[in-house]
């Protein structure tokens, strides 16, 4: 059967062992990987403690010996404990060898763990375990986490104390962060905050959050933002050097630009709360320095600083022969110096 998105997060860290086991398939190999882990762990204890009850094979093992997985399945452990059998890279080829395990399975065999790319509708492999009676299929697309599966992340973590504004903080990175990235910063977090009995903050989420290149076009757009002309040109000569291509800047200021527009559009009430409202919502240090320049620029003049990196974004994408960089860097100056001043 199905096992909805919604319904895995606490399949997986309460497994019922009672079912044969389940297929776990997606085109992001991160995903899959890190549901196949959490799900062993349950099973087998943390990091596979227990290996004397874990058997881990191939797809291209039980092509060659499809004997394999069955006699895996059924082998009798010195240890007492739930048994668990892995078949990592699983195809639709394997379809019948997984068809005859399912159907001589038994309670107290190993519970079988089979992992796979995407699969489509039609895939033999997918229809097998989705119309299994006591097997399941979990299906794992490219969507954001939802709230359940960040809160058992966040669980999983060791993570107790974090109140909403700071869970807020992380669901938005949940959603822009890869599984891997995210996993990373949720023991990073767990680390810093070892034995602090303080609850965690947004801004120690923004601190500890990975710092990468994107820091610098950060930079570069709080300045034309803050009207803040000198450092413009200085930010350009950085990420020039850096190899930054000017068509993805002029793309980075102008989503900034019509955040802050819609914000501003959205009316009845202060900025902070209108951004909080954003999908994602905007949180901590960066929505307060936002709000600021909501209230700085004002609606009009907003639409006209967007209107002008729209054309500028344009100009960088047709058949002109001016210097992209040079063109940008203009071009952001003039918007800088729309910016109020006082």
């Amino acid at each position: 059967m199905k096992l909805s998105a919604r319904d895995a997060p606490g399949f997986i860290a309460r497994p019922d062992v009672s079912r044969s086991g389940m297929l776990i398939f997606g085109a992001d190999a991160m995903k899959v990987a890190a549901r196949r882990k959490a799900l062993t762990d349950a099973l087998i204890g943390p990091d596979g403690v227990d290996e004397m009850r874990f058997d881990r094979m191939t797809g291209a093992d039980l092509r060659s010996e499809p004997a394999r997985l069955l006699d895996a399945i059924k082998a009798q452990g010195f240890f007492p404990g739930q048994r668990a059998v892995l078949v990592e890279e699983a195809t639709d080829g394997l379809a019948k060898t997984f068809s005859a395990a399912l159907d001589e399975w038994q309670q107290g065999d190993a519970f079988i763990i089979a992992t796979a790319g995407q699969l489509t509708a039609r895939s033999a492999l997918r229809k097998l375990f989705e119309g299994a009676p006591n097997a399941l299929a979990l299906a794992l697309y490219d969507d954001p986490p939802g709230r359940a599966e960040i809160e058992a992340a966040i669980a999983s973590a060791g993570l107790t104390n974090v109140p909403t504004p700071a869970f807020d903080a992380l669901s938005a990175m949940g959603r822009t962060l890869g599984p891997g990235d995210f996993a990373q910063l949720l023991e990073k977090i767990a680390l810093y905050k070892l034995n602090d009995p303080e609850p965690l903050t947004v801004a120690e989420v923004e601190g500890l959050a990975p710092q990468t290149a994107d820091a610098a076009i950060d930079d570069l757009i709080a300045a034309v933002a803050n009207g803040a002309v000198p450092k413009v040109g200085v930010a350009m000569m950085r990420l020039a050097g850096q190899g930054a291509n000017p068509t993805t800047l002029c793309i980075g200021a102008t989503r900034h630009f019509r955040t802050l527009h819609m914000a501003a559009a959205m009316g009845g009430g202060r900025p902070e709360e209108a951004l909080g409202r954003m999908r994602p919502p905007v949180f901590g240090p960066r929505r307060d320095a936002m709000a600021a320049q909501i209230r700085a620029w004002g609606p009009a003049r907003l639409e006209a600083a967007l209107s002008a990196l729209i054309d500028t974004d344009l100009q960088l994408r047709s058949a002109s022969r001016a210097p992209a960089l040079s063109l940008l860097e203009r071009a952001f100056i003039r918007v800088a110096m729309m910016r109020p001043r006082g």
